[in-house]
């Protein structure tokens, strides 16, 4: 199997799911859109995964590379490869449903929980994850649920945390790839987004509870071989 994968900014890697897809030997293959690489053909992937970043989907006259990485996204979903968003990359997918993105209540920085919906336990992607789990967040932005879309996942902070379009397509706002490292890394660059806040940790509270990682990476795992399991 052939993994895409749309990268923003240096420090927003893929993380835990390039482990999962080098323990399973399928192929990965990336953009890098801050370096103006050039994005792929359809028919060079299987799955695309749109990373994060600390841009908003709307800073199309900052980011150029955002009008054309729109439209692949949008092509990607019409030709029914296995999408999933991360972040920013599930509000790209959002905003290429039809969806609006704007600011939320609150900003979301570090680990905070998680709760599945009724209607996740009728999805095959979702079923086999926890009903509860903790996450990790860094987002101020969110979404309206795109039509014909069912809303996955939810918390206090923010109603709209996770859906899914078509039983192909995911899109969620927390993070379950990172590291302690890819952690740190968004520490180092985006610290200043840290101020107080109801749902904000400071550095210290977020690193003090870096047992999560591994947490959020078996439940990433159980996700992706659930999207694994739809591919032909």
């Amino acid at each position: 199997m052939r993994l895409h994968y749309l990268q923003h900014v240096p420090f927003e890697d893929l993380e835990n799911i390039k482990v999962w897809a080098e323990r399973k030997d399928h192929s990965i293959s990336r953009t890098l859109l801050f370096n103006d690489e050039r994005l792929p053909d359809a028919d060079d992937f299987n799955w695309l995964i749109v990373m994060g970043g600390p841009m908003n989907i709307y800073e199309d006259d900052k980011y150029h590379w955002l009008i054309e990485e729109k439209k692949f996204i949008e092509k990607a979903i019409a030709n029914r490869k296995i999408v999933l968003g991360v972040c920013l990359g599930a509000q790209l997918i959002a905003d290429v449903l039809g969806s609006t993105v704007y600011k939320n209540e609150y900003k979301e920085i570090g680990w905070f929980p998680i709760s599945l919906t009724q209607e996740s336990r009728k999805s095959a992607l979702f079923n086999t994850l926890p009903d509860k789990f903790t996450a990790f967040h860094w987002h101020g932005d969110t979404f309206d649920l795109p039509a014909g879309a069912t809303r996955i996942a939810e918390n206090e902070g923010c109603a709209n945390q996770a859906f899914e379009y078509n039983g192909r397509v995911i899109g969620f706002q927390f993070h379950l790839e990172s590291s302690i490292e890819s952690i740190n890394l968004l520490l180092q660059n985006c610290g200043d987004e840290i101020v107080e806040g109801k749902y904000i940790q400071t550095p210290d509270e977020m690193l003090s509870l870096k047992h999560n990682v591994q947490q959020i990476n078996s439940t990433m795992d159980l996700l992706l071989d659930n999207m694994e399991r739809l591919q032909p």
